[in-house]
């Protein structure tokens, strides 16, 4: 696979440091606006291609795949110029800015039969994909009750950076930036955690959206910072479960932590990952009388980059593909509209929805 790296940024340091870790691919070319950080990019890793623009790279085309590493707003319009040019593309979550733009990107990536997929990177974590097969397999039997939390400290902690003077924290909070807040940026995760670990979809949501002050005048130089630092979520699953999920980037104390509860009929499991490792639990049989929870044993897993390698490698569409990322922006823009109009939303078919006044979020079903 020949890879094409669009945005040098150091979630890009990350995914390459993986792909050149597999067999048979190469990074054959690097885009950036910023010349500096582009040549420092290219140099660390032997790169001998360097594009200020897409345009650019398109027009070399020496390429077969490209990841798409650049900020959430610029996801759309250089994904389908990769898209119109015939390249797979490995685009960062969230997929678009809103689910007109992430649905417009899946039909064109269909259309054109090329391989696509979001860097959902927490689908990396052995310990979710073992739960999701317990489930499948019956293990939990019917499950009833679905918990998970994503929680951040950045905003209380400078482990991370500070991000009163830091950029690459300060457009996180801004919409003006592009930015959906935490809903945004790592609700998106959070919802694929809990719905592909509990091997189920989200169907209604009821959502609360918070932004607190953190600066005079809510402000830092171009940032206004009004994006949403905090979500709550009431959720039904369509396999008939109730859910909450949540996330924070206020969690004192928790520099990045994701938790997942799955409660059956037969027994539980609790995924945890945080920086420093992920482990699986679970609460089976006679323990269930004594609250009793033992570690489960699990194998290790393929990552996103070797899928995403894998399946440009024999033409094999591989999750989590561009639909699936695009129905979770669905369940984000829903959650704006449910924060705003404080109902509860339905995720339902089209042919079944009423229209709304806002031309981002698609047809809806409003829940009194």
């Amino acid at each position: 696979m020949r890879l094409l790296v669009l945005g040098t940024g150091v979630m890009a340091k990350n995914q390459v440091a993986n792909f050149l870790a597999i067999d048979g691919v190469e990074v054959v070319g690097a885009v950036d606006t910023d010349q500096a950080r582009l040549d420092e990019f290219a140099d660390h890793f032997h790169i001998e291609k360097r594009f200020r623009t897409l345009d650019e790279a398109i027009a070399w085309g020496d390429f077969d795949s490209a990841t798409n590493v650049t900020p959430d707003r610029i996801h759309h319009t250089t994904s389908l110029a990769l898209i119109a040019a015939g390249k797979h593309v490995f685009c960062e979550k969230p997929l678009a800015e809103h689910y007109a733009q992430a649905l417009e990107m899946t039909e064109a990536a269909e259309a054109a039969g090329v391989i696509n997929m979001v860097n959902l990177t927490y689908r990396n974590v052995a310990p979710l994909q073992r739960a999701r097969e317990m489930v499948l397999a019956g293990e939990l039997g019917t499950i009833r009750h679905v918990e998970a939390s994503y929680l951040q400290s950045w905003l209380v902690s400078r482990a991370w950076g500070d991000w009163r003077t830091e950029s690459r924290w300060l457009w996180r909070l801004s919409t003006g930036h592009g930015s959906n807040g935490v809903l945004g940026d790592v609700g998106i995760h959070i919802l694929d955690f809990a719905a592909y670990g509990a091997a189920t979809d989200i169907d209604h949501v009821f959502a609360r959206l918070k932004t607190f002050n953190k600066a005079p005048g809510g402000q830092i130089g171009e940032y206004m910072l009004d994006a949403n630092d905090s979500f709550t979520m009431s959720v039904d699953f369509t396999n008939g479960a109730l859910g909450v999920i949540h996330a924070t980037r206020w969690a004192t104390g928790h520099l990045n932590e994701l938790k997942l509860r799955i409660y059956g009929e037969k027994g539980s499991l609790e995924v945890t990952h945080r920086p420093d490792g992920s482990d699986l639990r679970g609460c089976f049989g006679d323990d269930i009388e004594n609250a009793i929870w033992r570690d489960i044993e699990v194998p290790a897993v393929l990552t996103n980059y070797q899928r995403f390698a894998e399946a440009v490698r024999t033409g094999k569409q591989d999750d989590p593909t561009f639909r699936h990322a695009a129905n979770l922006q669905k369940v984000i823009d829903l959650s704006i509209v449910s924060e705003r109009e404080r109902r509860e939303l339905s995720l339902l078919a089209e042919q079944e929805q009423e229209s709304t006044p806002d031309k981002r979020i698609p047809p809806l079903t409003v829940v009194v």
